[in-house]
């Protein structure tokens, strides 16, 4: 129905502003940071500098807190050194000054398999988020390895702490999502019996990088070189990623992993679409993952008896490194002495579609190689 000039001259009921707490907590939701495998890797070098940078620049609730799990035997107290000096350690001189963690910082050592760890989880966030007025956010962080995730999600359902009362749960499933393509369905079955589809997020935090975010810029905002961006133009497509590091303290790990569950299934196929992959028709998540899938659809299958014409592996051995003597892979701690498995790999893959075909890419990575490099080249 049109307004008339009397309509518009009629006073309206104005609605009332929201009460400033409540409008703050829909912009800066407080919840609670549960990282399962706290004392890892992961945690030190990219959780807590990226929580610590989310709190310099006010992007999270002052209220937030941050519980850690692991089986390392820590207090609070150390927990919270851990996560500070991984902050200071891992922020790039770039970023400025990281921020500091949430004034809650709790710790639980324990095995992810026993019922009791899920029951000293529910008393600390009982007590955490009943000093929040009842408000129960909570993100699960799986920085684990692909086998215990199962497990972890399995007692999250069984003890309701994946369903709070008050409040929303999700979980974060860091890479490698399954070992192959049947524990990865598996993984996904077992999820979706405790979380919805919605509640799930697969993380894959290679994409935080600025040169892999900007690849999206460089394609889609350049008039200059999306025209050229084909195989009338590109003789071929180079991507990179080398690190002069060995496996360090990641060997259990490694041992089972390799570079190319490391490295290859993840970090480098998604590098692989960002830069061979259609414009989608918006740039939000199902919709680029939409184009991304076209791109593994389209990567032309390698033949075991081929294997060697696409594929080179590799496994680095003793060296010196900035004037210092460094062991081969194989005298590192933890790696067996007769391992196989690869440091090192190249890739040729061929991506059958009309914008990329006969284009060779070419996609390699790598430890304690000369120097540490991520980068992609035509």
């Amino acid at each position: 129905m049109r307004e008339t000039a009397a309509d518009l001259l009629e006073p309206r009921a104005v609605p009332a502003p929201e009460p400033e707490g409540e409008a703050e907590e829909k912009l800066r939701p407080p919840c609670t940071f549960v990282i399962f495998g706290a004392s890892g890797d992961l945690t030190r070098r990219l959780l807590a500098p990226a929580i610590a940078h989310l709190s310099r620049d006010g992007a999270i609730s002052p209220d937030c807190a941050i519980v850690g799990l692991a089986r390392t035997a820590y207090s609070d107290r150390d927990f919270r050194s851990y996560l500070e000096g991984g902050a200071q350690e891992f922020t790039p001189p770039t970023k400025g000054r990281p921020g500091d963690l949430p004034a809650v910082v709790r710790y639980i050592a324990g095995d992810f398999s026993d019922p009791e760890l899920y029951r000293q989880l529910k008393a600390i966030l009982d007590a955490i988020e009943g000093r929040r007025r009842g408000n129960r956010n909570r993100i699960f962080y799986l920085a684990t390895s692909p086998e215990a995730d199962p497990e972890i999600v399995t007692h999250l359902g069984d003890s309701g702490l994946a369903r709070p009362e008050q409040g929303w749960a999700r979980v974060v499933v860091e890479k490698p999502f399954g070992r192959d393509l049947e524990s990865g369905r598996k993984l996904n079955a077992e999820l979706a019996t405790v979380f919805k589809e919605q509640q799930i997020y697969r993380i894959d935090h290679y994409l935080g990088k600025e040169t892999v975010q900007n690849i999206f810029v460089l394609r889609f905002a350049n008039g200059i070189f999306e025209p050229l961006w084909n195989n009338r133009y590109v003789d071929h497509v180079q991507i990179a990623v080398a690190e002069s590091v060995g496996v360090e303290h990641r060997a259990g790990y490694y041992e089972h992993a390799g570079i190319i569950r490391d490295m290859f299934q993840n970090h480098l196929l998604q590098l692989l679409c960002l830069t061979a992959m259609e414009p989608p028709v918006a740039f939000e998540a199902d919709a680029v993952r939409a184009e991304k899938v076209k791109v593994l659809q389209s990567i032309h299958p390698f033949r075991e008896e081929e294997i060697d014409d696409w594929a080179v592996r590799g496994q680095y051995g003793p060296g010196v490194v900035g004037g210092k003597a460094v062991p081969g892979y194989r005298s590192e701690e933890k790696v067996a002495s007769d391992s196989t498995t690869p440091t090192y790999a190249a890739v040729r893959f061929s991506i059958d579609n009309w914008r990329w075909a006969g284009v060779p890419f070419y996609v390699r990575s790598g430890k304690r190689l000369t120097e540490r490099i991520s980068a992609f080249a035509f």
